[in-house]
């Protein structure tokens, strides 16, 4: 039996929160990853290859939320610092929007569901913050019978020692992290 690989691409918290300089979630340097985004992103469009959006979205204000007694109140619905980030919005039939509440795309999400249904048996993960959302996606894609794919150069944190440790992790546990050309040679 030949085994084929259906990749799709996850690009994860692309919101203005965190990209846009004075929003709560903004940090120096995050605008490394916007570049190494846009190259993915541009790959997996001309290829056809699924697209993921997932963002962080929460109730609005009244509604209580678990995430509150951690953090502070943010991204919810309908909110500016929720909304798409520039030229990351969803755009045409390959493209797919993920709400989630908590750092996993995976966690309490049809995402799984969505991509076993496609037939997807490899993501390649991208966006922030790298020892948060992208390696609790990470490891519930491994988890999910998914093989997860991190380019290096699309994932950043302001904690860089936490990003190393989590990019270590992922490469030796879950799945792999690679220079940004192999990962568009998969989207390719």
């Amino acid at each position: 039996m030949v085994e084929t690989t259906k990749t799709a691409l996850i690009l994860v918290d692309v919101i203005n929160s965190f990209f846009e300089p004075g929003q709560p979630n903004y940090y120096a340097g995050v605008e490394a990853v916007l570049e190494p985004m846009r190259a993915l992103l541009d790959a997996a469009r001309k290829s056809g290859t699924i697209v993921v959006h997932a963002v962080e979205k929460h109730r609005p204000a009244g509604f209580d939320d678990f995430e509150w007694r951690k953090l502070p109140v943010h991204h919810l619905e309908d909110a500016h610092d929720a909304a798409f980030f520039a030229e990351f919005r969803p755009e045409g039939p390959n493209e797919t929007t993920i709400f989630k509440r908590r750092f996993s795309a995976f966690f309490a999400t049809d995402l799984a569901l969505f991509l076993h249904e496609q037939k997807v048996t490899r993501v390649v993960i991208a966006g922030v913050k790298t020892n948060v959302c992208i390696r609790a996606s990470a490891q519930d894609a491994f988890a999910n019978g998914f093989e997860p794919v991190v380019p290096r150069e699309a994932t950043n944190s302001n904690r860089p020692h936490l990003a190393e440790a989590s990019l270590e992790d992922i490469d030796r546990y879950m799945g792999r992290v690679v220079p940004l050309g192999e990962a568009l040679g998969m989207l390719a």
